[in-house]
């Protein structure tokens, strides 16, 4: 629910006012890229390319890196170098291909930026979807400046965070089976998700 939530809010955009600068166009460049791909009729033909197109887009916006950090938790400082880099890479794949699965539920749903908030190399950019039946929901980024460039590290959607979320299912997996069997279910939901 959470992904197919984090679609809809890549997909479709109100404009904004002038006023939200920084970290909210930053997150609008990704979102108008999406709704091109989206729309290409080319594209369409072929799932492939526009799978490629989109998993390049949105890591324009999501830093996979501090969100599996974030979502691991307290078992991040345990694992090696090795370890990190392919849970990261683990990590960005089912999300990327989480994502391009569900591009298909666009269903008209628009995104209301409302306000956003910077402190210091942090900023949260607060939002609304609105469906087609005119139902709401929030939908909040929270990013980090990377030079210069503001790379969301979590995304909550009403209240709840994406992160705090992979989080608790994650610890939970490695309580009952350990960090081997996390992986494990990780690369299999990959390989399931990578199949068009």
């Amino acid at each position: 629910m959470l992904i197919r939530i984090i679609t809809l809010l890549m997909l479709i955009v109100v404009p904004a006012s002038s006023a939200f600068a920084g970290a909210t166009d930053d997150v609008r460049k990704v979102v108008d890229e999406v709704v091109r791909i989206v729309s290409d009729k080319e594209m369409k033909k072929n799932e492939t390319r526009r799978r490629q197109a989109l998993k390049k887009t949105i890591s324009n916006v999501f830093d996979y890196g501090e969100m599996a950090k974030r979502s691991l938790g307290k078992h991040w400082n345990q694992r090696t170098a090795a370890d990190k880099k392919q849970f990261t890479d683990l990590f960005a794949t089912l999300l990327e291909n989480s994502y391009a699965g569900k591009i298909e539920s666009y269903n008209n749903e628009k995104i209301v930026y409302l306000k956003e908030n910077i402190d210091g190399e942090y900023a949260e950019v607060k939002s609304k979807v609105v469906t087609a039946k005119r139902d709401e929901f929030t939908l909040d980024y929270r990013l980090l400046n990377q030079g210069g460039r503001w790379m969301a590290y979590d995304v909550v959607i009403e209240g709840v965070s994406l992160v705090s979320n992979y989080r608790t299912q994650f610890n939970k997996i490695i309580a009952s089976g350990g960090y081997g069997e996390l992986v494990k279910k990780l690369q299999t939901k990959s390989d399931e998700l990578k199949a068009p």
